[in-house]
């Protein structure tokens, strides 16, 4: 297979955009290779990615490459056959677009115990594509785009490198600072996936915790009265989340410096200001904020409901969730082990399965 600078996993939307929005931005020569099981919808992207490099004449060329990255050994070919530098990895055994459904109780499922109801079912591309890349020793690096605050933890739990993932924090950050009419190294924003719920709702029903925001390092003491115009579509944000992960591809290729925000860099839960430089991802936080105040200011939200990674590996739902589970009976009601992630996964698939057919 020819090399590649970037390889991008998955042909949905969220591949889609970002693949879209490369070919009408990038700058210097880049080779991307689009993986995916569905030939039509793969042999699409890459004939469409082509033709939008040609309207806006860039120096980017896109293939393909037919792998179901599920199937026993389909990672471990993919890499070993491309030994990539950059993989963005954006496929996905169930989509956050779950979370506009409302037709089946699996979907209330999700609604009522949250987004994380859906982590297991989005780690098991990424945890198959970290594990294969572990195993290479190629030295690649891995972008999770598949509910990176929390699902990079739990690659990094499982001994796997995880550079970062792409959209949430940044879905905020740019969006704020356009309504503001700022450049956005003005601003800084600490945010969980969690916040975003609010600003999908009217601003007169928004409550609760919201993201931290800080402008020229001086944080906004009431983020719901100053974004009270800034308004989200229902469903996931992937016209503005795709976008936010192009620049970040663009300076890891190219190897410039970038300043931005990222959810999950370097396997941490949520989202933060990052620098990037030397192909590396290091944290930009406010000059009054400690990174371990950071940290556990985003965990926070998973402890209050969803699922964390605690110590030695070991991975527990907490709050609504958990209880719906134990209504369910289900086996991972009081955790499990990194390791048994396989058998975690399977379970709760059979749950979704069922959920989603009464």
């Amino acid at each position: 297979m020819a090399a590649c600078d970037v390889l991008l996993c998955g042909t949905g939307s969220f591949a889609a955009r970002i693949a879209f929005d490369l070919a009408a931005t990038t700058r210097s020569p880049m080779r991307v290779i689009i993986v995916g099981r569905n030939t039509a919808r793969l042999d699409w992207l890459v004939t469409a990615s082509n033709a939008r490099a040609k309207i806006f004449d860039k120096p980017i060329r896109f293939l393909g490459y037919v792998a179901d990255l599920l199937t026993t050994g389909g990672a471990e070919r993919m890499i070993d056959d491309i030994r990539p530098p950059l993989v963005v990895q954006a496929a996905s055994a169930q989509t956050s677009s779950v979370i506009a459904q409302s037709d089946n109780r699996w979907a209330h499922f999700v609604r009522e115990g949250g987004l994380s109801a859906t982590a297991l079912a989005q780690t098991a591309v990424s945890l198959r594509v970290a594990e294969a890349m572990t195993i290479s020793g190629q030295g690649g690096a891995l972008i999770n785009c598949s509910f990176p605050d929390v699902v990079n933890e739990i690659i990094a739990a499982a001994g796997h490198r995880v550079l970062c993932g792409f959209g949430n924090v940044a879905i905020l950050s740019n969006v704020f600072a356009a309504k503001l009419e700022m450049e956005t190294s003005r601003i800084k924003v600490l945010s969980h996936y969690q916040n975003l719920a609010a600003f999908r709702a009217p601003a007169a029903e928004r409550s609760g915790r919201t993201a931290r925001v800080w402008i020229d390092d001086v944080e906004v003491a009431d983020v719901f009265a100053k974004f009270s115009s800034v308004k989200l579509t229902p469903e996931p944000v992937i016209d503005i989340s795709g976008a936010t992960g192009v620049p970040v591809i663009q300076a890891l290729v190219e190897g410039h410096e970038w300043l931005g925000h990222l959810p999950g860099p370097n396997g941490l839960p949520g989202g933060y200001p990052v620098r990037v430089h030397d192909r590396q991802i290091e944290l930009d936080l406010p000059a009054a904020l400690d990174e371990q105040e950071a940290i556990d200011w985003n965990r926070s939200f998973e402890q209050m409901n969803g699922l964390i990674v605690c110590r030695r590996g070991i991975i527990q739902f907490t709050g609504r969730l958990a209880e719906l589970l134990n209504e369910q009976n289900a086996a991972i009601k009081k955790g499990f082990h990194v390791s048994e992630f396989n058998e975690a996964f399977a379970e709760l698939q059979a749950i979704r399965a069922r959920l989603e057919v009464s």
